[in-house]
């Protein structure tokens, strides 16, 4: 399953570019370099004609004042779905000289076949087609892993989506949470169904497609047990023309959200309890042995107050204290020695 093997070992950022390329093949290509120099694992582009994905009327779900000559969602996708076809095998051949994956979020069938005829190793859906089921049957006929965003949508239709996917022998799927509102204020972000999504769909990774601002909340979602984390990304959040720029992160803050993520995932480390290497030795000296408190002759038989607990932990623990009193002295035992076998 490429990068989105299963169990994901490591968690996977994805820097979703989009259209921020508006248009331009060099700024396209620089994204990735800077994305891949950030740390990102891969780098999502869009492939889509506003024709095929939206009627001339359909009303705008954003407010960006940006575009707020544009009326309609057509005049807003229309302005930007013009990146030719023919560039696409330079960006991949960019990415794979930059050790980072290319992918790129199809909104038709003839995308779809497209960009897998690229070899492109995984297919996302946006949360806007989970409920688009004879598309999702047919991308799922690749037999690719299958990234699934569940913004606006209830159980019920993710069950749907799931389901028609499986129908044709595709479990290979990444339920992304996400909470579908450009930018996604905090207190809506809903973490928590993170942990829904989990113990619901055991059998699948959980990730997080984040539309709140800045860094933070990446680091959060890989502790609630997100392994793949996709974030808006731009060249520079100041340019105009799509409304993405403003609300998503420039190669800086990238870097920094990586860095939170790999930190996250250093934080957590194991979940099952035990003496750490890294606390061998603590594990010795810093727990408490049974210790003469005064000196003991030999031949005495030992008493309660005859005996302290003291640190290192070398000898035997307090919880045998009782098995100590009552036994004797072989040899003459001064205070502060620790007591061991050898010597009852």
């Amino acid at each position: 399953m490429s990068i989105f093997s299963k169990p994901i070992k490591r968690v996977r950022v994805c820097a979703e570019f989009g259209v921020n390329h508006l248009g331009s093949l060099d700024v396209a290509k620089e994204a990735i370099v800077k994305a891949a120099q950030a740390g990102a694992d891969c780098i999502k582009f869009q492939t889509y004609k506003a024709e095929k994905l939206v009627t001339r009327t359909a009303p705008k779900f954003w407010d960006w004042a940006g575009d707020s000559d544009k009326k309609t969602q057509f005049e807003a996708y229309d302005a930007l779905d013009d990146f030719p076809l023919e560039n696409y095998p330079e960006l991949i051949k960019t990415c794979e000289e930059n050790h980072i994956e290319f992918l790129s979020t199809p909104f038709d069938f003839e995308s779809a076949d497209y960009l897998n005829s690229l070899g492109m190793k995984a297919i996302k859906v946006s949360s806007s087609d989970l409920t688009y089921l004879p598309y999702l049957k047919h991308i799922a006929k690749y037999h690719k892993p299958i990234l699934l965003s569940t913004g606006a949508a209830t159980i019920g239709e993710i069950d749907e989506a799931v389901n028609t996917i499986r129908s044709v022998n595709n479990n290979k799927i990444v339920l992304l949470h996400c909470t579908l509102k450009y930018p996604t204020q905090n207190r809506d972000a809903n973490l928590n169904l993170i942990k829904t999504l989990k113990r619901m769909y055991p059998e699948f990774e959980v990730g997080l497609s984040d539309h709140t601002l800045g860094t933070f909340t990446a680091g959060i979602a890989v502790a609630l047990g997100a392994r793949v984390i996709e974030k808006h990304y731009t060249l520079d959040k100041t340019w105009e023309k799509s409304a993405d720029h403003w609300l998503s992160v420039n190669p800086e803050e990238l870097k920094q959200l990586v860095d939170n993520v790999r930190l996250t995932e250093t934080l957590m480390g194991s979940s099952r309890k035990r003496v750490f290497k890294c606390e061998k030795e603590t594990y010795l000296y810093d727990k408490r042995s049974i210790v003469a408190a005064v000196d003991i002759e030999s031949g005495t038989q030992i008493t309660k107050d005859m005996l302290i607990c003291k640190r290192p932990g070398t000898g035997f623990p307090p919880k045998f204290m009782d098995m100590i009193i009552g036994r004797t002295a072989k040899r003459k035992i001064r205070a502060d020695k620790i007591i061991t076998w050898r010597l009852i």
